[in-house]
């Protein structure tokens, strides 16, 4: 009888810590969500120029609202991650389909085949382009010109510029120059692409991206002209 009590006792005991673990856990997650959506508050959110462009080699042309999430990062989400893709197209059929509200997808750049660079999104915000919301909250998209099957598509022009690009962006953030922080659409989990494909030459763009890292840092914020 005094175990079946004992037992008991444990029992409630345990219903009490847990239920007070569960609170404090809750309370973290409401910690984490407050954090995210503090800048949402009047005057909080940081100041916006049009055509402002955070890659000082880019040209701004926006992609349409429908494609992307307005957001305060990293103050509300870290950003750790960039992800490289390729079009299946030419740079101006990039251009016109982020463009386009039905789409549904955007990345926050595309680089062309003779290393010309379009912003779409800022930096800030929230681009759908990874097909994985989390992999989106936290990463930079980067769309390139060309075709995954054709390897003539990728110039050495592209290449400098992309490295130039994403060398910015991982020393802005602090992320690391590796196959881990830097990856391509396809090893994005939960994704049905392939892009860049087997014709994208890793073993030559990391590299790329670290000797550009190491370079001289890029001037800030500039507006296209």
């Amino acid at each position: 009888m005094g175990g079946r009590k004992a037992q008991r006792g444990v029992g409630r005991r345990a219903v009490l810590i847990g239920g007070g673990a569960a609170l404090v856990g809750a309370g973290v997650v409401a910690q984490d969500e407050l954090r995210r959506l503090w800048w949402r508050l009047p005057g909080m959110e940081k100041k916006r120029v049009e055509g402002e462009l955070d890659h000082a080699g880019a040209v701004w042309t926006a992609a349409s609202r429908a494609n992307w999430r307005r957001a305060d990062r990293p103050d509300d989400y870290t950003v750790d991650r960039v992800v490289i893709h390729v079009v299946q197209g030419s740079y101006r059929t990039a251009l016109r389909v982020f463009k386009d509200p039905g789409h549904g997808a955007a990345a926050h750049y595309v680089v062309g085949k003779d290393g010309r660079v379009a912003q779409m999104i800022r930096e800030l915000d929230v681009a759908f382009h990874a097909g994985n919301r989390g992999v989106n909250e936290r990463s930079i998209g980067i769309e390139h010109e060309g075709f995954v099957d054709r390897p003539e598509d990728f110039t050495d022009a592209m290449y400098a510029s992309s490295a130039r690009l994403t060398a910015d962006i991982c020393r802005r953030y602090g992320i690391p120059v590796d196959r881990e922080h830097i990856i391509g659409h396809v090893e994005v989990p939960g994704t049905d692409h392939t892009d860049p494909g087997p014709h994208w030459d890793w073993d030559r763009y990391i590299p790329m991206v670290r000797e550009a890292a190491a370079a001289r840092p890029s001037p800030g914020t500039t507006t296209a002209s």
